[in-house]
């Protein structure tokens, strides 16, 4: 059964889950690669490098390295260029627009959708309160350019045939956005990059691009009440403005090699995120290292952190019902007096049922089922 895999972008900046769920779906299937852009197989440091893969018109146009997504306009019809008519499976992982590629009918198409697309549905009064083409003149173009996305949206949508979905969060957005039915697999976790280490010191930790949607400024709004010690680590747009509004209990980091963040994740007293993520593999990594997680207490967070309240033997941390600085700042304070009750151990074990092994042989009992349903 000759096989494609289909991906948004392949650049050194893309490390994200997405591009994990890549990885480790190259390395239990044979697969040829596609992207509407491709950066990593001239990079050496990567494990794409010198691989064969098929690209658009998108990765010869002016500044596509450093973002594709300027050309978002163009996004749909670049990934409509692909003629995949040799293959007999097609595979997409797809955030954006990949799961838009024309197939035919005796071709299977399986979707891994880590989200359906953010601007264009959850987040569009972010993007365009955000942004300098969301206002005035330009933002009504804007507003039109995201309705008409929306609708390629839908309709690309039924050229799936069967779709998964990075959480049962996430599968609920697919029912919202394309009322498309999605079985849940959690994405890949590297849980034995983190050392494990039961000692905690005294200090709070983020780790996140700083960008609105996250609500680092929440977070520091409310340490800054709290007055305990908070490390942030992560770059990104919001950078100046949170640096503004820290207090000298706040440390902030800026962007920091793996190893950095590991050693802080494995000493922090526990993780805090305030932000709504499809899976979140933050707080999962967090866990790895035996570190318990305060969390707002939905999407992701609800599926992979196990609050104490409701698991008294088994739970990872704590989550909060409001996204707001009052909110936090009663969890934290409600996680340092039973801080007693949460166990490391604990913590290790329920990361520990993210680990690759688990999505590879989830991922690949999928395939085979939708294969056989799928052949008349």
């Amino acid at each position: 059964m000759k096989t494609a895999l289909v991906h948004e972008w392949l650049t050194p900046k893309a490390t994200g889950g997405s591009e994990l769920v890549v990885r480790a779906i190259l390395e239990i299937v044979e697969a040829d690669l596609y992207a509407l852009i491709d950066f990593e197989s001239s990079n050496p440091d990567s494990y794409l490098f010198e691989r064969k893969i098929g690209t658009t018109f998108l990765q010869h146009l002016p500044r596509s390295r450093s973002g594709v997504q300027k050309y978002l306009p163009l996004l749909p019809l670049a990934i409509e260029q692909f003629d995949l008519r040799e293959y007999d499976i097609i595979l997409s992982s797809s955030h954006a627009v990949a799961k838009g590629v024309l197939t035919r009918p005796q071709q299977l198409h399986i979707c891994y959708c880590h989200t359906p697309m953010r601007y264009a549905w959850d987040l569009t009064f972010d993007y365009l309160n955000s942004s300098r083409m969301g206002q005035g003149l330009p933002g009504w173009a804007t507003r039109y350019l995201l309705h008409r996305l929306r609708q390629w949206d839908v309709i690309s949508a039924n050229r799936v045939d069967y779709f998964i979905a990075n959480s049962r969060y996430t599968a609920r957005r697919i029912w919202r956005c394309y009322r498309r039915e999605a079985t849940p697999i959690y994405p890949p976790v590297d849980v034995e990059r983190f050392r494990f280490q039961p000692q905690k010191e005294d200090f709070y930790l983020t780790v996140c691009r700083l960008v609105s949607y996250k609500q680092v400024a929440l977070i520091v709004r409310a340490f800054n009440q709290l007055q305990r010690p908070l490390i942030i680590i992560g770059s990104g747009p919001e950078l100046d403005r949170i640096r503004k509004i820290a207090q000298p209990n706040i440390q902030l980091l800026g962007a920091q090699p793996n190893r950095v963040v590991e050693d802080y994740m494995a000493r922090a007293k526990a993780f805090v995120y305030a932000a709504i993520e499809d899976f979140g593999i933050a707080l999962v990594e967090a866990q790895a290292s035996g570190t318990p997680v305060i969390a707002y207490g939905v999407g992701g967070a609800t599926e992979t952190v196990l609050d104490f309240r409701d698991y008294p033997k088994t739970g990872t941390g704590l989550l909060f019902p409001e996204q707001t600085p009052a909110s936090l700042i009663a969890a934290v304070q409600e996680f340092e007096n039973s801080s007693s009750a949460l166990h490391s151990e604990n913590c290790r074990q329920q990361a520990l049922k993210f680990a690759p092994n688990v999505f590879s042989e989830q991922y690949l009992a999928f395939l085979d089922r939708a294969d056989r349903e799928f052949k008349p």
